[in-house]
């Protein structure tokens, strides 16, 4: 299909030529922006909903800002796309997510344009007010800093802790809120736009600081009866009371849509000459302006490539479950058996899989929005009344809540149960997205278990392992994705704590794999058998505890031992090295060891296969660890991995 016809954006490289045009012309901008954004998310995929509701907003913000010397921080990114297409990455927005190509969030070292990379939510008000600060304290010529974030984005506390802050300290920060789905949103009309636009004023906000001065004047007590009774009065219009009492100037409901109204208010809000915080309140749709995102459920908030006319997404079929329904449908089979059970998500119901939980379980499964911490310290206060919370958390939003993993689950020793979701790399989300920090920051933790499946079938058996543990935390870690295709039994019966397995016999080296790795592992194998080495294979299933006596077998019966990990270095093969080291393994310096994990860099996106060929951690490369350290000379064309120590 060929590219949309857009004669107006195409005179459109940089914002500066933005604000030349005349106000009329901005609708035209705003429709070409709209199909150019909706035909570079069919080609590569990714997030198109989100960037479909902001289109207007993203015209007038750079229409009326002076960017990027003004800052616009868009909050996690999703919604950035034609806010790319318009800072000079159009002749590369149908890269996004792909090898070399543009990130699918922003990113500071990819635009000038982009002031803070965002793809975990929640950071814009924090980051921005801190830009706020600088330029204030460096006593530079005053600019605008915008932060834009989703009511989704609202949810989580360091949004209010930011906000909090800000209306403590002052500053002139413009924060504006995208509300695209709050059930309580006031009516959206030309009258809202008119009482926007007059609150906003420069007439309006002279005359009430005026009033506010001469009040103040008569009797502290007659300035505070005005301020609450504007207060209560433009509350009940607006609903802009909790802003207010966080320090902010609240402005809303706005139409998003509207270019006009949002042009208005945001020239009036960059043209006060008063201080302080801002708050403006946008009213969107998500999917704006293509049918069938606005017809679907999630309103085509990720989607893979697919036909523009039809919307139809094109799909792999899939050859085995994903990990994440295996969790899911483990979960359900054990809750069954134990109305103890109950789940916890943090905004993800249908990426980890509790979607369908909760359609079994509708009391038991609770999602508290993006508050990581808050569901960490919730599943805690669950398990201390004897319930068994499952809290199901990809792994790089679990960082999030560490200080309550460590405080209120590990020393209590409580037992929470984590399911860690999108472990190892995750392809085309790229290094914000990536799991690769779950082994070490939880392995280090005293008394907790920690465990990687190889496949779908022990996925299952650790669900039923960690449902059978009730004296310590544990956390069970699987990767984004499909399965390999092997069976799961229909008893679920639990894993001997601590305990691996041999997976295939052999007497030369030995390769100790945590996770599903595994499958490399032996294809790894199968290379070194072609080249005169046997190989044993083995299963370590646990991160912590270790199994002492699996690993003293393979250090005792070989002459080179290989971990192989999908996580950061000081993980797994850094707990074995310590355990060899203190029972004295490694004196005698006839072993060989090396331990493979993930490079010590934060990886670009890319496909996953790449991603590990990067890491070092296919078959060939593994193979390739081995034949170098026992200086074959067969010639190998595989690379030494980044991720060796």
């Amino acid at each position: 299909m060929p590219q949309p016809t857009t004669p107006l954006l195409d005179t459109l490289p940089l914002p500066k030529y933005l604000r030349e045009l005349a106000r009329e012309q901005l609708p035209q901008v705003a429709e070409e922006l709209r199909r150019e954004t909706i035909s570079a998310v069919s080609k590569t995929g990714g997030h198109l909903g989100a960037g479909l509701g902001v289109v207007e907003l993203t015209v007038a913000l750079h229409y009326v800002f002076n960017t990027p010397e003004d800052r616009v921080i868009w909050d996690v990114g999703h919604q950035a796309y034609p806010h790319k297409i318009l800072t000079g990455r159009r002749d590369k927005i149908r890269t996004l997510r792909q090898p070399n190509g543009l990130s699918g969030f922003t990113k500071r070292d990819e635009s000038e344009y982009d002031p803070f990379g965002a793809a975990h939510s929640s950071t814009s008000i924090s980051a921005g007010l801190g830009m706020v600060v600088a330029n204030t304290l460096k006593n530079e010529p005053q600019r605008h800093v915008i932060a834009v974030i989703g009511d989704g984005a609202m949810s989580a506390g360091m949004a209010y802790e930011a906000l909090n802050n800000a209306g403590a300290l002052g500053h002139k920060l413009i924060v504006i809120l995208n509300d695209n789905d709050m059930s309580i949103a006031p009516p959206v009309g030309a009258m809202s736009n008119y009482l926007v636009k007059l609150v906003s004023s420069k007439s309006y906000r002279s005359i009430r600081h005026r009033v506010g001065d001469f009040t103040r004047r008569i009797s502290r007590r007659a300035y505070k009866a005005a301020r609450r009774m504007e207060e209560y009065t433009r509350g009940m219009v607006t609903g802009g009371t909790l802003f207010e009492e966080l320090g902010f100037y609240y402005i809303g409901p706005v139409d998003g849509h509207n270019l006009e109204s949002l042009v208005h208010i945001l020239e009036n809000v960059r043209d006060s000459t008063t201080t302080g915080p801002v708050l403006i309140h946008a009213i969107t749709q998500k999917g704006r302006g293509y049918a069938p995102a606005e017809a679907a459920a999630d309103k085509y908030h990720g989607v893979t490539k697919f036909d523009v006319i039809t919307g139809t997404q094109s799909k792999a079929a899939s050859v085995a479950p994903s990990y994440t329904n295996v969790f899911a449908n483990s979960l359900i089979q054990m809750a069954e058996q134990d109305d103890k059970i109950v789940a916890i998500t943090a905004a993800m119901p249908s990426g980890t899989g509790l979607d369908k939980f909760a359609a079994q379980f509708p009391t038991r499964c609770f999602d508290v929005g993006i508050a990581e911490q808050h569901g960490v310290t919730f599943a805690a206060g669950l398990a201390t009344e004897g319930m068994k919370p499952f809290c199901a958390i990809y792994s790089t939003f679990l960082q999030r809540a560490y200080d309550q993993v460590v405080h209120d689950v590990a020393i209590q020793s409580l037992p929470v149960r984590f399911a860690i979701d999108r472990a190892g790399l995750v392809g085309a989300d790229g290094a914000t997205h990536a799991g690769s920090f779950d082994i070490t920051y939880l392995a280090s933790l005293p008394n907790f278990v920690v465990m990687a499946p190889s496949d779908e079938a022990e996925l299952a058996l650790m669900v039923a392992t960690a449902a059978s543990i009730d004296d310590r935390p544990s956390a069970f870690r699987y990767p984004r994705g499909e399965g390999v295709g092997v069976s799961i039994p229909s008893i679920l019966a639990p894993l001997p704590i601590g305990k691996g397995r041999i997976v295939r016999e052999g007497s030369t080296v030995a390769i100790l794999s945590l996770g599903t790795r595994l499958a490399e592992c032996l294809k790894a194998a199968d290379l070194l058998a072609a080249q005169g080495f046997s190989t044993t294979v083995a299963d370590a299933r646990f991160a912590k505890p270790l199994d002492g006596d699996l690993i003293t077998q393979l250090a005792l019966n070989h002459e080179m031992l290989l971990t192989v990990e999908e996580g950061a270095i000081g993980g797994f093969g850094s707990h074995v090295l310590g355990y060899l080291s203190g029972e004295g393994l490694l004196d005698s310096g006839t072993l060989k060891v090396r331990t493979l994990h993930l490079p010590d860099i934060f990886q670009d996106h890319n496909t996953p296969m790449a991603q590990y060929d990067e890491a070092g951690l296919n078959a060939a490369q593994i193979a390739g660890v081995v034949l170098g350290l026992l200086k074959h000379d067969v010639q190998t064309t595989a690379k030494i991995p980044l991720g060796v120590a």
